[in-house]
């Protein structure tokens, strides 16, 4: 998707509030790979991507402004924990492994892609396939005459199965038992290897096996055999290896974790060090090997994110800091931001309640005051105690309309309105009490 910076950071202000620094450095950076794409391939070559380091406490938007983008943009995106990873020889995950699922959500963005183009194709070989399981073809020699009856028989049993009629029909159809994808990305090639062998052992790799379904479950397990069938698997792998090379996103969460503070022993995380050492490679732009074969991680974007609470971006080793050329810091949450959330972000929480409540037949409504007072105690609950932003206020509107969730089927064509004087009874005893709100907010 070819978008203009100012469009990128429009399309983000509809979901998150503020954070106008990350927004602005995170669609440079992504307009810039489509820059680099214009360019020769001698120049395209020497183009690095300028990775970014964003800093702020949890809940202020980091991962949800990365993830947004690469939703809206359609690139292969996956978010890791850096506090997951040890080094090479510790207990824990190999950090190539990151690679390997980049490139696992690349296989799938661009397979699902081809099953929409393609959609036509697979809806009409489950059709064809589950009117000849009720309605045999003809023998070889028919009369034309039986031709003829056959063709119309055929059409209105086409409708009858488009129109749902069929559903509850039962058949007998001939589906594959699973396929080499069951395997784990993210295990090394030749752990792969071995596992697939166990898949073929144990008889769940493409062999067919007949199951009796009903016609409306038929049709999904059909869809599944028909893209596997119908689709060019080798130029989905090809697709997706190239779009995760040079359009691929890691978020690379809780980088602080791994960061060695000056004021602690070195001694007390052997491993932390050796995190960073081994994803050093990986950031400068290394080969990976992967199941859908090799990856060069030299184009892929990097976004890294931390709270920097007990560290600094200056206890990171030197050349792991060097790869991360966009410093961003985010802002705290204020009461006012914290109200925009509420009442300006595009599918905000309150609108997701008053949904989730429809489907009840109750007509939720917060009052401005209300929504005020929502958004004061979440700014002094962050305050009094640890400051994980926004997501404070899912723990205090829960809090608010519990008892309304509780009971809503009784209350089924009603309007309940959530008023100032609610919140207040809900919260100010538990918001007052320091030790109470603590386990409760």
């Amino acid at each position: 998707m070819n978008m203009t910076p100012k469009e990128i950071v429009t399309y983000l202000d509809e979901y998150i509030i503020g954070q106008f620094d990350a927004k602005k450095a995170i669609a440079i950076a992504l307009r810039n790979r489509y820059r680099r794409l214009q360019l020769d391939s001698e120049m395209q070559e020497e183009v690095m991507p300028k990775n970014i380091l964003m800093i702020g406490n949890t809940g202020v938007g980091k991962t949800e402004i990365a993830r947004r983008l690469a939703k809206m943009m359609n690139l292969p995106f996956v978010k890791v924990e850096a506090s997951k990873y040890t080094e090479v020889g510790f207990v824990g995950r190999d950090v190539e492994s990151m690679v390997r699922d980049l490139v696992m959500a690349s296989v799938n963005l661009v397979r699902n892609e081809h099953r929409e183009k393609n959609i036509g194709s697979i809806d009409s070989h489950v059709e064809k396939t589950i009117i000849e399981k009720l309605l045999p073809p003809l023998p070889k020699g028919a009369s034309d005459e039986k031709k003829e009856d056959y063709k119309k028989s055929y059409a209105r049993m086409e409708e009858k199965l488009r129109n749902g009629e069929l559903d509850e029909l039962s058949i007998e159809v001939e589906i594959t038992g699973g396929n080499s994808d069951m395997s784990d990305s993210s295990l090394p090639p030749e752990m792969i290897k071995v596992q697939e062998s166990f898949i073929k052992i144990l008889g769940t790799g493409k062999d067919s096996i007949k199951k009796e379904l009903k016609v409306k479950n038929a049709k999904e397990a059909l869809k599944h055999d028909a893209s596997e069938k119908l689709l060019d698997f080798e130029a989905i792998k090809v697709e997706a290896i190239e779009r995760a090379q040079n359009g691929g996103i890691i978020f690379l969460d809780e980088i602080d974790k791994v960061a060695v503070s000056s004021s602690a022993s070195h001694r007390s995380d052997p491993s932390k060090e050796g995190v960073q050492r081994d994803l050093l490679p990986i950031v400068e732009g290394s080969d990976v090997n992967t199941k859908y074969g090799m990856v060069k991680t030299d184009h892929i974007l990097f976004i890294a994110a931390g709270a920097f609470h007990l560290s600094k971006p200056s206890d990171l080793i030197p050349e792991l800091q060097g790869r991360f050329p966009l410093r961003v810091e985010l802002d705290s949450l204020t009461e006012d931001v914290l109200y925009q959330i509420l009442t300006k972000a595009k599918n905000s929480l309150l609108r997701q309640y008053e949904a989730l409540l429809k489907t009840e037949k109750v007509k939720l409504t917060f009052e401005d005051d209300a929504i005020k007072a929502i958004a004061k105690i979440s700014q002094m609950a962050n305050e009094k105690m640890e400051d994980i932003g926004a997501r404070r206020l899912h723990t205090v509107i829960e809090k608010v309309i519990e008892d309304i969730s509780y009971s809503a089927n009784e209350h089924s064509g009603e309007d309940i309105t959530v008023s100032k004087e609610l919140v207040h009874e809900r919260l100010d005893e538990i918001a007052e009490d320091e030790d109470v709100s603590k386990y409760i907010l």
